[in-house]
């Protein structure tokens, strides 16, 4: 049945670094420091722990790795990727390991120091990808997919790169009111049009941050998690799909698999996205709020130009979109899906201080990988709304 998930699990506990530059320290430390306040957060023993859920980029054994690192012998390790979608996935089967009796507590974590390796070193952290059609002319991944999907758009529906702007500006609002987010600063739509172009259409400030963090959750049943000192944040759906793996084999550039993730999940959790109180969309670009505003029934196909820029998820608006401040001015590691569940978790908890969003009850997450090439949808829920 695709609703025997629903409700099933929760999540007990969160944990964050902070975000930025943290210089001296490796990715592996990040993510333990995030794991350590997440189940510091839960009240939870780390020698509780019997499921370890993790990804990066460049550690291909990252669960051994981290197991070993944390001092633990978990019975369930998962460290598959999808790129960023992935941690948002992993709660797909820490739910259904719990639900199986595999493990009574699970924990999703990452960690990066990606910013720090880039000042360090020159590079960035990657997947190890071959994509021979588009690799003898040396795109600038993965920036080019993303551009040449935003092209699309605009070429279909009239989008221009002012509503782009539009959603660059309205995560700049929500991280002025995140004391953790990166950059707070005032930022308009002129700004964000006259910075320098990445890949047209896309400018630097079309594209997220680069920063050092670490995030992790803890996930438990639902009936452990009533004892636990935590308000349990439920899940009552998710789904995953995917399209494609590189961008020239995507079906439609715009359209993506998380039209797809997001049926599934709306199916299991009985809720449609008119229910949707918070929205948590992985805005690697603003390319991708567009989208997924879309995809995920939130306003028609060629509408969300518009629809950002009458407001409708800046503060204030309609639907509170990426109340962070989203990869684009909060946070991003390299692969950003956790944070998306934390920020869901702290709205859903009341716990979110000035940029807290009224009566809360239903949040959305949705995180994408690779070349729009994953969707991972995850709909959580307060006690009052399962």
């Amino acid at each position: 049945m695709t609703n025997c998930l629903r409700g099933r699990t929760a999540v007990a506990g969160v944990g964050l670094t902070q975000f930025g530059d943290l210089p001296g320290r490796s990715a592996i430390e990040n993510c333990a420091e995030a794991v350590f306040h997440a189940l510091a957060d839960a009240g939870i023993h780390k020698n509780e722990v019997d499921a370890l859920f993790t990804s990066n980029f460049p550690d291909t054994f990252a669960a051994l790795h981290l197991a070993e690192y944390l001092g633990l012998q978990p019975n369930v390790l998962d460290d598959s990727n999808i790129g960023g979608a992935v941690y948002v996935a992993q709660l797909q089967h820490a739910a259904a390991a719990i639900h199986a009796g595999l493990c009574q507590v699970a924990v999703i974590a990452m960690g990066s120091n990606t910013r720090s390796k880039l000042k360090q070193q020159g590079i960035i952290d990657g997947p190890r990808e071959a994509f021979p059609y588009e690799d003898e002319y040396h795109p600038k991944a993965p920036v080019n997919a993303y551009a040449l999907a935003a092209a699309r758009h605009m070429h279909e529906f009239g989008t221009t790169r002012r509503h782009l702007a539009e959603v660059a500006v309205a995560a700049r609002r929500w991280a002025q009111l995140n004391p953790r987010a990166m950059r707070r600063e005032p930022l308009s739509i002129e700004q964000v049009l006259a910075a320098p172009m990445v890949c047209d259409p896309l400018s630097a400030l079309d594209c997220c941050l680069i920063a050092d963090a670490g995030a992790a959750v803890v996930l438990v049943s639902a009936e452990r998690a009533r004892d636990l000192k935590q308000k349990p944040v439920y899940l009552l759906g998710v789904g995953v799909a995917t399209t494609h793996a590189g961008i020239h084999q995507m079906p439609d550039l715009t359209v993506t698999a998380a039209v797809q993730s997001g049926a599934r999940a709306y199916a299991m959790a009985g809720v449609a996205a008119k229910d949707v109180d918070v929205v948590c969309l992985y805005d690697a670009f603003t390319i991708n709020t567009l989208l997924f505003l879309e995809d995920l029934g939130f306003c028609g196909k060629g509408e969300a130009g518009d629809f950002v820029s009458a407001g409708n998820i800046a503060p204030g608006g309609g639907l509170p979109v990426n109340t962070n401040g989203g990869g684009l001015s909060c946070v991003h590691p390299g692969m950003y899906g956790l944070m998306l569940i934390v920020e869901a978790v702290e709205q859903l908890r009341g716990s979110a201080g000035e940029r807290q969003v009224a009566s809360a009850e239903i949040a959305l997450c949705n995180g994408n990988g690779g070349h729009l090439s994953s969707q991972a949808t995850a709909i959580f829920a307060t006690a009052a709304a399962l």
